[in-house]
């Protein structure tokens, strides 16, 4: 057996028009694929990522994120970048907030946090 690649990572939103703004609009997803499922009454949100996808689910009253950030399940999404301080900049103009930028203990590559709109920790690594 050998795993290839990442697929796709999937996310589920409480408000779905909200993360589709976020995830397309300010952080520039190209759409793949959008679908209303009426009978599951939600949306799902198929966003292209490099050669994997990002899904998102936009479920109604979903239960929030139990803790910040060491809840089981995805601690985080990291997405690579090679210049972190423009997108650092770049999100910032969209009114985006980062944490300071550091250094990786153990890569010594550059890294910062931010978060998206239901509080997932999103990584930008170098």
């Amino acid at each position: 057996m050998k795993f290839e690649t990442i697929h796709h990572v999937a996310i589920i939103v409480g408000d779905y028009q909200r993360a589709r703004h976020f995830y397309v609009d300010l952080l520039g997803f190209e759409v793949l694929r959008e679908n209303y499922r009426a009978e599951r009454d939600d949306y799902k949100l198929d966003l292209k990522l490099g050669s994997s996808e990002l899904e998102i689910f936009g479920i109604k009253d979903a239960p929030p994120r139990p803790n910040y950030p060491e809840a089981r399940g995805l601690r985080h999404l990291a997405f690579k970048v090679s210049d972190i301080e423009a997108v650092i900049a770049e999100l910032a103009e969209k009114g985006i907030a980062c944490e300071p930028l550091r250094i990786d203990d153990f890569t010594g590559e550059k890294m910062t946090f931010f978060f998206g709109p239901d509080g997932l920790p999103l990584e930008l690594h170098e």
